[in-house]
């Protein structure tokens, strides 16, 4: 057996040996399923040529004061992910993941930082998803409005692509006419809504609290914004980290240096062959 099945082998062990799987995910989930990779300038300027034109930084555009400064430039930016992120199809890894909490007897649950709703799109229920961070497709009031979060479906963004602006009329409050922003926690944010997050983070809380022996799974979260890393690592269980470039765990665990969708494929094989589906 090569070193890295024996590594699939071993996390593969761990999930057998559970009741409950937590999926903690962060942007490198999505690389698979061809979303851009912001980590850094390089990366981020990569997928907006134009924002790299005008030497704007990820943290200068994913920030509530863009809105107020250049609406059309930040609504060009969010409009543009919004749109991507409605017609990306999630990787298999998705599917994988779905399968593995199901045959487990307190199921699964996701805690991610992502915005972009690729697990629901996945076939994951809305009740079993915290998104630390919020979600790009609801949107709230600049003003805040008594605190109202509302879907983005009928929000269709008109972007021009090459200049990342918002061609069509800016997205407005319903109740006060003021500027809508998505309901997402960007750099800088005083302002966000964050209750719908709150009780997503309550359901995890009570889930956790009906698991015996838990797996934890993490993916893609990096160290520049350590919200998924941290929280996977507060849980003192053994945990499965796959990562590319920053796989290192602190304790107990099974470190995987390799993508998400590698990963999953590898630690799903070994299950099959265990005869984990088949009990």
């Amino acid at each position: 057996m090569s070193a890295r099945n024996a590594l699939f082998a071993e996390a593969a062990r761990l999930i057998a040996a559970a009741d409950g799987l937590l999926v903690a995910a962060g942007a490198g989930m999505g690389v698979d399923s061809g979303l851009p990779d912001f980590r850094g300038n390089a990366g981020f300027w990569r997928a907006y040529p134009a924002l790299a034109d005008a030497r704007i930084a990820f943290e200068e555009i994913a920030c509530p004061d863009a809105f107020r400064r250049t609406p059309a430039l930040a609504w060009g930016f969010y409009g543009h992910r919004l749109n991507l992120y409605r017609h990306t199809r999630p990787h298999a890894g998705f599917a994988m993941l779905r399968a593995i909490a199901a045959r487990l007897s307190r199921g699964g649950f996701v805690f991610t930082s992502n915005v972009d709703g690729q697990f629901q799109r996945a076939g994951f229920a809305e009740a079993e998803v915290c998104e630390v961070h919020g979600s790009i497709h609801h949107l709230q009031c600049m003003a805040g409005c008594d605190g109202a979060i509302v879907p983005a479906d009928d929000f269709i963004p008109d972007v021009d692509d090459a200049a990342c602006l918002l061609r069509s009329p800016l997205p407005r409050c319903p109740r006060c006419n003021d500027l809508l922003r998505p309901n997402v926690l960007m750099f800088g944010d005083w302002g966000w809504l964050g209750w719908r997050s709150d009780a997503q983070r309550r359901r995890l809380e009570s889930w956790l609290a009906t698991v015996g022996r838990l797996a934890i799974v993490e993916i893609g979260a990096g160290t520049h914004v350590p919200t998924v890393r941290w929280f996977s690592e507060t849980l003192g269980e053994p945990l499965i980290r796959i990562n590319p470039t920053e796989p290192e765990i602190p304790g107990r665990g099974v470190s995987l240096p390799c993508s998400g969708l590698e990963a999953l494929g590898g630690i799903q094989a070994a299950l099959a062959e265990s005869g984990f589906f088949e009990r």
